[in-house]
């Protein structure tokens, strides 16, 4: 058996396939869903499962992904600089990635890169706040394409990528309807004593330093 394909659009989701959707994940299960930015893949935060996606991207614990959260109150546990609560005040929900310390490795490799740091995001999407409510905690996301591929704009697009890489029964992608074309999330480091930009993106960085004048440019 192969990948599965739920239909999930908005504004109104169907509870009891929203349900079925969160026993999955919580059973081990992926999935593919649509972000702010563009489709991806998804998980819970365990080794079991991000050692799943890990083997579908064909990704090494030196590439960790990032987490989808509700907000900040749902990673108490990370370490949260002054300079990384200003940047999310302003630009959460939104297209916007900040790397956080994990000091007590509460995440596991996969998530938490080899420094410490765990890169966490809000997004504005219904679907992804829509499951994130019942689940309950944080969940696991990677772009739904292979490297030097275009990403995916919507449900099919996910769907073919994860056959092309070996997807199985596991994967359940969640049709949300297309995505219009848009850059990928800018991310930010916040474990040092100075935020620090990583990766241009949505959010072009004469707006952070608007909110932080004494951001680094250069990573």
């Amino acid at each position: 058996m192969g990948p599965r394909l739920l239909a999930l659009e908005g504004p109104e989701y169907d509870r009891e396939v929203l349900d079925r959707v969160v026993a999955h994940l919580r059973t081990d299960g992926l999935v593919a869903m649509p972000t702010e930015t563009v489709y991806g893949f998804g998980c819970m935060a365990g080794a079991l499962p991000v050692g799943r996606l890990q083997k579908l991207k064909g990704r090494g614990e030196d590439k960790p992904f990032l987490l989808l959260i509700s907000g900040a109150s749902a990673v108490p546990d990370l370490q949260w600089s002054p300079q990384a609560r200003e940047l999310a005040s302003v630009f959460w929900p939104g297209a916007l990635t900040l790397i956080l310390s994990d000091p007590g490795a509460c995440y596991p490799p996969g998530v938490r890169s080899e420094q410490g740091g765990v890169a966490v995001r809000v997004s504005p999407h219904p679907l992804v706040r829509a499951l994130l409510g019942p689940l309950g905690c944080p969940l696991v996301s990677t772009s739904a394409n292979d490297s030097g591929s275009l990403p995916a704009q919507r449900a099919e697009d996910a769907l073919q990528m994860a056959l092309r890489l070996g997807a199985d029964e596991t994967m359940w992608v969640l049709d949300g309807g297309f995505l219009e074309a848009s850059e990928p999330s800018t991310i930010v480091d916040c474990t040092g004593p100075n935020a620090v930009l990583v990766r241009s993106g949505a959010i072009p960085f004469n707006r952070l330093k608007c909110v932080l004048p004494e951001i680094d440019e250069n990573a």
